[in-house]
């Protein structure tokens, strides 16, 4: 008897721990699925969703120019050419130091030599007799040189001096030069502002909306985030190349404006 009251006493116990163990993991399940709604997409899938669109916009002046210039030269020997484009490089170095642009501000982008082909027919010989067959040889490929190129970039902080270093370059004979691109070296700051603003206009017109509609906000279901970049805003100038003969030209003038962060995001809300 006394045997037999101990095994309903320990089924007992094993019913017991069984049944604290089972109420125990669906409580964490339970725990979990509601933690779950704290973070975007987390929980149980959305059935109704509405998305909401926000745009911010920053403006701030750019503190950096970038300009990027091609020294190019042609020779019948590619050490001739080679000559060249150093001599022309050494100039603008020199320059480019005595202007106070950093030597970590100056980059060879790219370095190219190549030979040079010119397409010569053969000039065909006339038989006597027109009537009759002859051989024409044909055309074919001359060496008539090298190209040699340097593509080399520029970073101006000091933005004053951006149009007589664009003039300098020039004057030592380099004609071909892009830019300059006016930019925000750091920009990491004034993104995160223009995300901040975007987030605050979707969330506005979701609780204004929301309250319209007569349907609750239950959670954040997902997120995106498009632009993000900056559009450049100035006037654009002139700049006056000097002719043959003529007195050498002024120092373009080359306003910076503003640059203009955007950050466009879009909100998706689970709604009941």
């Amino acid at each position: 008897m006394e045997t037999l009251e101990k095994g309903k006493l320990n089924l007992i116990k094993v019913g017991l721990v069984l049944m604290i163990v089972v109420s125990v993991y669906f409580l964490a399940k339970t725990v979990s699925e509601i933690r779950g709604y704290r973070f975007i997409g987390g929980g149980a899938t959305a059935s109704n969703t509405i998305s909401f669109d926000g745009k911010g916009e920053v403006f701030a002046s750019p503190d950096l120019a970038t300009i990027n210039f091609t020294i190019r030269e042609n020779a019948v020997a590619m050490k001739d050419a080679q000559t060249r484009v150093t001599a022309k490089e050494t100039a603008v170095l020199a320059f480019l130091d005595k202007s106070g642009v950093a030597k970590k501000d100056i980059k060879t982008e790219n370095y190219n030599s190549y030979p040079k082909y010119e397409w010569r027919q053969v000039v065909c010989p006339q038989p006597a007799d027109v009537s009759g067959s002859y051989y024409c040889p044909p055309g074919k490929n001359i060496l008539t040189g090298y190209e040699v190129s340097e593509y080399i970039s520029v970073k101006i902080r000091d933005l004053v001096k951006t149009g007589e270093i664009i003039k300098g370059i020039g004057d030592v004979g380099i004609s071909e030069i892009n830019g300059p691109d006016f930019s925000i070296e750091k920009e990491d700051a004034l993104k995160e502002q223009a995300r901040k603003i975007a987030i605050g206009e979707a969330k506005k017109k979701a609780e204004t909306l929301s309250r319209d509609l007569g349907v609750r906000l239950v959670r954040i279901v997902s997120f995106s985030e498009g632009g993000n970049y900056p559009i450049p805003m100035y006037e654009k100038s002139m700049m006056a190349a000097d002719s043959a003969g003529s007195a050498p030209s002024p120092a373009p003038t080359l306003p910076t404006g503003e640059n203009k962060i955007i950050s466009n995001i879009t909100i998706t809300y689970e709604i009941r």
